[in-house]
């Protein structure tokens, strides 16, 4: 009897068959399971869960190489985790016991005080030293490495040479799907680099405004590197574009164009920038550096033809003066050349303000302070002109014919005035009051001169303005017209 029950008893326990059926059926799940997926991540995190389940485990640790930094990177956990999240624990390889397993291509296996053996590393964000046992193995894809996986239990266990040729055989499949899911992921950040710079391009050659290029390129560099902040900016140190903001980590990227520095792309992220991102960032800035020469191009063509168009009906308004002038009777030569000269001066005056501040107003402070600089020159002593003058914005056009109509009246009162000449510039309401006064002996036959018929003519058909001439003890002309 007991000789029958001894062997019912020893045909119930597994034998080496059963295990290894048991063991290709774990292998077969396993494998299953983490080919199920391209997505790294979820790779790797399967990878955990089901090496730990297939072997009865405690814990189980993957690690993925990193070849640039011959280092092994913990990417996925199951029966713990990872206390700070933003430091990812990292070793050489060769280092620590896992990583004396993936740097000798062999399993290491310690039956119990695993965190006591020498080659134990620690890390402080990961509770290691509460498990007994480990045995580690390397993950390899046709011989080369592509991370390394542990398994750990909280109680002391000697891992059976199936068990560990079962781990190699997983970590054999884990390593062509990491391999596959690596591949995915490098096909589908080609795909989102060239999507990103197809957008890059299409906004370039589609908008007729630089801005709008700029703006384009440093929003797709945001979206596509998942930057927190980007900007362009210019070789004088002027930012173009600024979105987002700093992070912890900044890359500079030069523009160039034919070999000279234009500016440069700044991108900022909270994370590392990798080498594949650098790549990327290098084709945006050479996007980047053509959207920004192609615009100043088309602004310098643009502008071409703006200065040009402002030149032409300046030289046929200096025409009409002059015609005008030939036509007045009884005027000495000297005078009437010294006039003209005064009102090429006040349209020169004009097209300099424009062209330095390179917008299409001109602020009529600073236009009729330098006229007045150029107009004073050469008085003789005992003269003395002020001016009071308030920021008064005009469109190019009109300022020309403020400019000539300054120049006469100003011309005028330091020709008939007394000692003293007040300019007044200032804003009343809608409309903006111009007034020149002099102190001297009133209304002169000057005021009905070719110099006055030019003023009257400006201020009415060009300012759409008025003009009063109040003589009062001096003679102050006082120019109302709308801002």
């Amino acid at each position: 009897m007991k000789g029958q029950g001894g062997a019912e008893e020893a045909s119930e326990r597994p034998g080496p068959v059963d295990d290894a059926a048991r063991h290709l059926a774990l292998l077969t799940r396993t494998t299953e399971v983490v080919n199920s997926s391209l997505d790294l991540q979820e790779v790797l995190e399967a990878i955990a869960h089901e090496v730990a389940a297939a072997l009865e485990t405690d814990a189980c640790f993957v690690y993925l190489y990193d070849d640039r930094a011959d280092e092994l990177v913990l990417r996925a956990t199951h029966g713990t985790r990872i206390e700070d999240a933003t430091s990812a624990p990292r070793m050489r390889s060769g280092i620590g016991i896992t990583g004396v397993a993936a740097a000798e291509r062999r399993p290491v296996m310690i039956p119990s005080g695993a965190h006591l053996d020498p080659r134990f590393k620690a890390f402080p964000n990961l509770r290691e030293d509460e498990y007994e046992s480990i045995l580690a193995v390397p993950i390899l894809a046709r011989d080369v490495l592509e991370g390394a996986l542990n398994v750990r239990t909280r109680e002391p266990r000697a891992f059976t040479g199936a068990e560990m040729g079962l781990l190699t055989s997983i970590a054999s499949q884990v390593g062509q799907s990491i391999e596959h899911a690596k591949l995915y992921a490098q096909t589908r950040r080609r795909v989102d680099e060239l999507e990103a710079l197809a957008r890059i391009s299409q906004a370039v050659s589609e908008s007729l405004y630089l801005e709008e290029s700029l703006e384009a390129i440093v929003r797709t560099t945001v979206e596509s590197l998942h930057a927190t902040g980007a900007a362009v900016v210019l070789e004088d140190g002027r930012i173009a574009w600024p979105e987002g903001r700093a992070g912890s980590h900044a890359v500079r990227l030069p523009l160039r164009w034919r070999g000279r520095g234009i500016g440069e792309l700044v991108v900022d992220r909270d994370t590392p920038f990798s080498e594949d991102d650098r790549q990327l960032l290098d084709a945006i800035a050479n996007q980047a550096a053509v959207a920004l020469e192609h615009g100043r191009m088309a602004l310098r063509g643009v502008l071409a033809q703006e200065i040009h168009h402002r030149v032409k009906n300046n030289l046929q308004t200096v025409a009409s003066l002059l015609r005008l002038q030939a036509r007045a009777e009884g005027v000495d030569p000297g005078k009437a050349l010294g006039d003209s000269v005064n009102r090429i001066l006040a349209i020169a005056a004009v097209h300099e303000e424009l062209t330095e501040h390179r917008e299409d107003v001109v602020d009529l402070a600073e236009l009729v302070d330098r006229l007045r600089a150029t107009l004073v020159q050469g008085l003789v002593a005992g003269k003395h002109v002020s001016a009071e003058l308030e920021p008064v914005e005009l469109a190019g056009q009109r300022a020309t014919a403020l400019a000539l109509v300054f120049s006469e009246l100003l011309s005028n009162a330091l020709e008939h005035g007394g000692d003293h000449v007040s300019i007044e510039l200032a804003r009343d309401g809608s409309d903006a009051v111009l007034a020149v006064t002099d102190d001297g002996a009133g209304m002169t036959g000057a005021a009905d001169g070719t110099g006055m018929s030019i003023v009257r003519a400006l201020v009415r058909d060009e300012l759409g303005g008025t003009l009063e001439l109040v003589d009062r003890g001096g003679l102050r002309a006082e120019v109302r017209f709308p801002a």
